[in-house]
């Protein structure tokens, strides 16, 4: 995937990893980024188009999929995350239901909204924004971690479905990063510049997965192991 030229857009772009993925963009050359999310009137980044779109609204999904009819890059980063005391609190079902609303069908709801202009503008890509917790899960994040590890399987099925087709499907998967989402957690955070440049390096590289950090890596490599890590994950404060 070339960003150089591309029309690129992405979901929850007002601020955090979104709003960098969307200055990253424009400085690769993106001929054109558009950012998606609630409330536009107060969004003023220069080279950036704004553009309405409520993730549990498919006709706000569509209209904005309609508007951004010249898209050829998809980044789903829109996510929310809640933190928990325990997985037995009954509070918590309501906000894992919040969470698999947004960062799960939210995720389906633009792709599939999507879908027609990317694969008619091809060559393109679709890049899913997941988390480390894709594979590990503790009390604090068990609702969070279903939620992208429910996205994660999404986005494993969407690259079998598009195999045949120019549009490449990759997921990243991260740490935690110094974003208003972590505020307050007691935790090593990555660069929210250093997540976006290495997520686009691995998109011109074509990687179906992209690995931000060490941890992340280790991680993984361990998930056949004996000693995996989502038997004793580390604890989130």
């Amino acid at each position: 995937m070339k960003i150089q030229d591309s029309v690129c857009f992405v979901s929850g772009a007002n601020r955090g990893i979104g709003l960098e993925f969307a200055r990253a963009l424009l400085l690769r050359g993106a001929a054109r980024v558009y950012a998606g999310m609630r409330e536009t009137s107060h969004f003023s980044e220069l080279g950036v188009v704004p553009v309405a779109l409520d993730l549990h609204d498919m006709e706000s999904v569509m209209a904005a999929a309609d508007r951004c009819g010249d898209v050829n890059l998809l980044i789903n980063n829109a996510g929310v995350a809640y933190v928990a005391q325990s997985v037995l609190d009954p509070a918590i079902l309501s906000d894992a239901r919040a969470m698999f609303e947004t960062n799960y069908f939210g995720t389906m709801r633009v792709t599939q909204a999507f879908a027609p202009a990317l694969l008619r503008n091809a060559p393109g890509a679709i890049l899913n924004v997941l988390s480390i917790a894709s594979w590990i899960a503790g009390p604090a994040l068990a609702a969070y971690s279903a939620s992208k590890s429910a996205e994660w399987s999404f986005t494993n099925a969407l690259r079998i479905e598009l195999a045949d087709t120019r549009v490449e499907v990759s997921a990243l998967h991260m740490g935690f990063v110094d974003t208003d989402l972590t505020r307050g957690m007691e935790v090593v955070k990555l660069s929210p510049q250093d997540v976006v440049r290495i997520a686009l390096d691995g998109l011109e590289q074509g990687m179906a997965e992209i690995i931000a950090d060490e941890g992340t890596r280790a991680v993984k490599h361990s998930l056949g192991s004996p000693g995996a890590a989502y038997l004793n994950p580390p604890p989130i404060h």
